[in-house]
């Protein structure tokens, strides 16, 4: 069996209810019995994971159309990192990608070289994508 495949067992053993997802390079998989849920749910589309396990999967820039769909559906849904087995709900999730982006957006600014106007933009700019990380 894959590490993959044994996290998931180890994980569904903990909690059967929950859905795990798995993020692996630009894509979220989900396996075997969550695989055919979000598959026979939201019509994605299974593959061989192995000779007797399946997966489906979404790509990372697909996130949240499907975590809108997943809480519309009252899913109870983990995102598991595959590189370091660090687990968030959606919501936590969401708040770490919308922070990081907010980090990039300040570190890649040049502001000794920005005008009055592009200064205000900026601020501008900061406030609205910092209200939109959920608290």
């Amino acid at each position: 069996m894959s590490k993959l495949y044994n996290t998931y067992l180890e994980l569904k053993k903990q909690n059967n209810q929950t859905i795990y997802l798995f993020k692996s390079g630009i894509f979220f998989i989900a396996l075997d019995e969550d695989a055919r849920f979000l598959s026979d749910t939201f019509h994605l589309k299974l593959v061989n994971f192995s000779d007797t396990i399946v997966k489906c999967g979404f790509p990372c820039s697909s996130f949240n159309k499907y975590s809108n769909l997943f809480k519309s559906h009252s899913l109870d849904v983990q995102i598991i990192e595959a590189t370091n087995n660090i687990s968030y709900t959606l919501k936590e999730y969401s708040q770490s990608q919308s922070v990081t982006e907010l980090l990039t957006f300040i570190h890649s600014a040049n502001v000794n070289n920005l005008s009055v106007v592009e200064a205000y933009q900026f601020i501008s700019d900061l406030q609205k994508m910092a209200s939109n990380i959920e608290h």
